[in-house]
Order: structure tokens, then C-alpha cells, then sequence
């Protein structure tokens, strides 16, 4: 009886919880926050969820001294925006807040959204951040979002502005504000499983 028992408690471990994530394979993607006033929930949000699926989050900023959000959080990051080797990461994140517009005219943010472009890695922007990816040229004919008060900058550029929540094209995603954060952080998960799954479809490894 205890050897039925024992079985059937391994049995049922080794069923899969429902909804519970698929399996990525090990991804890496790293945030860029704004040294002083980056939104709290656009980094933590995210982070959190893309971290519960077994994403590793490499956190960059224009110094590596502790860098603090609207609301307070703090956050030390790991590296320089300027350190950031695009082909290291799966991912590059843009954080929202006041102090994502640092990074609109930043010569090295443009840098590392076009070589993430070239390279076929994700690139995600939320709040006032999706600027940075309009001034650096890959929004053009692009579906995108943003914060209702930058949308003219991102019009200017060639975006297609559609106002929409969490827009998605193709490996680009941008995102309105902080009450998108988790939808945001889904969409990035969601968008880093697709990339798994054509790769392992088109590897003939099945």
C-alpha cells in the first residue's frame, strides 16, 4: 500500500500545473531603466513575470550607481547602457517614467535598438520610452504605442500610432503606461516563446 501510495504522489508531481509556462530554453534579456526617475512598476512588473519564467534580467542604466523610480523603488544596475553587447541578450527592454526620455536622443540607446533590429532580437518599450525606438528609425511603417502625450513624436517618425494597450509587430513591442506593466511583461514572455518554438520547428530537431 505504501509503495501505491509513493507512486501515485510522484505521479502527481509530475503533472504539469495548469498554466503554468512553456518552456523557453534559457533567454536573456536586459532592462535599460533611467538613472533617476524611471517608473516603479514598469521595471518591477516585468521583471517579475519574466524572471518566473526562468528569463534571466540583466538590468543597465547611463551609470551603475543606484537608480531610483518616481514612487521610490531603487534598483543598482548590473552594467552601462554602453556595455551592453546586443548579441549577448534575446531581449532589449526600454523602462518608461520621466527619465526615459534620456534616452530619446541617446547616440548609444539608437545603437543598440538598430543593431537589435539587425541581430532579429525583441525590442520592447513602454510609456514614454517607445521615443527612443521612433528617434533611432525602427518604428517606421511600424505598428506602436505610446504614452497619449508623445504619440505626435512617434507620428513624426513613420509610426504607425494606433493608441492601442500593448501593440505587438513583428519582434517590436511598445506599451502605453504602468497599468500595462504586466501585460507588457506577458507580451515579452509570449513574444521570447514564439522565437523558441520557429526555432526549434525550423531545426528539424523535433
Amino acid at each position: 500500500m505504501a509503495t501505491v501510495l509513493a507512486s501515485l504522489v510522484v505521479s502527481v508531481a509530475l503533472i504539469p500545473s495548469q498554466g503554468k509556462a512553456e518552456p523557453i530554453g534559457e533567454k536573456k534579456v536586459v532592462m535599460i531603466v533611467a538613472q533617476r526617475n524611471f517608473r516603479d512598476e514598469e521595471l518591477e512588473e516585468p521583471k517579475a513575470i519574466l524572471e518566473k519564467n526562468g528569463i534571466k534580467v540583466t538590468i543597465a542604466s547611463s551609470s551603475k550607481d543606484i537608480a531610483i523610480g518616481m514612487l521610490g523603488a531603487t534598483i543598482k544596475p548590473n552594467m552601462l547602457i554602453s556595455e551592453i553587447k546586443v548579441e549577448e541578450y534575446d531581449a532589449i527592454i526600454f523602462v518608461g517614467g520621466q527619465g526615459a526620455s534620456y534616452y530619446w536622443n541617446d547616440p548609444t540607446a539608437h545603437k543598440i535598438v538598430k543593431q537589435a533590429i539587425e541581430k532579429g532580437k525583441i525590442v520592447a518599450a513602454i510609456c514614454i520610452a517607445p521615443v527612443t525606438l521612433a528617434n533611432a528609425g525602427i518604428l517606421k511603417d511600424k505598428k506602436a504605442t505610446v504614452w497619449p502625450s508623445e504619440a505626435d513624436k512617434l507620428i513624426e517618425k513613420g509610426a504607425i500610432y494606433t493608441g492601442i494597450k500593448v501593440e505587438v509587430d513583428d519582434n517590436i513591442i511598445t506599451a502605453v503606461g504602468p497599468e500595462q506593466a504586466e501585460e507588457f511583461g506577458e507580451a515579452i514572455v509570449k513574444a521570447l516563446t514564439d522565437v523558441t518554438r520557429r526555432s526549434e520547428e525550423g531545426c528539424g530537431c523535433g
